[in-house]
């Protein structure tokens, strides 16, 4: 197909793609499927999510031999957070409105302790 300096030159390149752009790619893939189980029980709402990263995290210092365990515990039903909580899932990992209703709820709290302090002053009057 190609011939003399065309063939070198399409040799350079495909060097240069091979040894270049493909491990970047494959790295960054390794990445993204280590960080699957991690994705799965935040998305379920696991209760022991900061083991599954953690396990995650080691699962790269061992090349990957403990990313099956990850992965099924990620799917697991953790039963015994529910035979202690009442509840298999966790929801202090969700991301409420923050500032806003923290403010909110401050001043739900102060106009509730002005009412109070008004039926005491009108009782004891």
């Amino acid at each position: 197909m190609f011939h003399g300096e065309t063939l070198d030159s399409v040799a350079n390149v495909i060097a240069w793609f091979a040894f270049i752009i493909v491990p970047p790619v494959l790295i960054g893939v390794f990445l993204l499927i280590h960080i699957l189980p991690e994705k799965v029980a935040e998305k379920r709402h696991h209760p022991q999510l900061g083991a599954i990263k953690c396990l995650c995290l080691l699962s790269l210092c061992f090349g990957g031999l403990l990313w099956p365990i990850a992965w099924l515990w990620a799917y697991s039903k953790p039963v015994f957070h529910k035979m202690a909580y009442g509840t298999d899932v966790d929801h202090s990992h969700e991301q409420t409105g923050g500032e806003k209703s923290a403010t909110t709820e401050l001043e739900q709290l102060r106009a509730r302790v002005a009412e109070l302090e008004a039926e005491i002053k009108g009782g004891k009057a």
